[in-house]
């Protein structure tokens, strides 16, 4: 399996953390938050990683060239930036015909990938993506769902103010090439993964829960939270 890493964003949220620095290389325990990732799929046993690049592409590029990983990283440099379905469109030729595992980059999780990866092989029947979830403290900034006894998806909420659950989307999929294939067979083109990918194909999502640690370090007090 391989991995597809989005990576490209500006981090406005961040500002002025990220005038000078992308999110992807903002330190985690001693790392740059890309090198937490490949540690992580490596770990699983996913050693083959597309990165997407836009904003200071360069510092990721130094970074990458400088990794432990480099060998097995592929940068792929977007202008502009195609979005989070239209990058996983945008690189059918590296995708193949395996699986994908699909990961915003920008969060910093600790799950068991080989759990994960095993959950999905063994997913019910007449699904074609795992997602992967976790418990969150602020569902009102988060994409929830709620599941069927099976795990299955049945909705999905982006961002409401009056939340069903707090059972959220940690944005890290296992996606099977049937499923990329009706994807990128959609007319017009499809670019944005949590609003025109998850909402139309609810009851073929499976879920994998992660009951480790999960944050989108998207604000200044949320990456603070994740380092202290």
């Amino acid at each position: 399996m391989k991995a597809l890493l989005l990576a490209a964003g500006f981090g406005t949220r961040l500002q002025p953390l990220t005038n000078h620095l992308p999110k992807c290389l903002f330190p985690i325990q001693g790392q740059p938050l890309l090198g937490h990732w490949l540690h992580l799929l490596s770990d699983a046993g996913i050693n083959d990683f597309l990165i997407n690049t836009h904003y200071l592409h360069s510092l990721v590029k130094e970074w990458a060239e400088q990794s432990i990983f480099n060998d097995q990283i592929t940068l792929t440099y977007e202008n502009p930036i195609l979005g989070t379905a239209g990058t996983l469109l945008n690189n059918l030729d590296f995708i193949g015909s395996e699986p994908i595992m699909l990961i915003h980059a920008d969060n910093i999780c600790t799950a068991n990938f080989s759990a994960f990866i095993k959950a999905h092989r063994n997913r019910p029947r007449n699904t074609y993506m795992t997602m992967m979830t976790f418990t969150t403290d602020d569902p009102k900034s988060c994409g929830v769902v709620s599941l069927s006894s099976d795990g299955i998806i049945e909705s999905f909420h982006e961002k409401v103010s009056n939340p069903p659950s707090n059972h959220a989307n940690a944005a890290i999929y296992i996606i099977e090439p049937s499923m990329i294939r009706q994807l990128a067979n959609q007319s017009p083109p499809i670019t944005d993964f949590s609003t025109e990918v998850i909402p139309n194909h609810l009851t073929q999502i499976y879920t994998y829960h992660n009951d480790c640690y999960h944050r989108d370090i998207g604000t200044v007090s949320s990456y603070l939270q994740a380092i202290l």
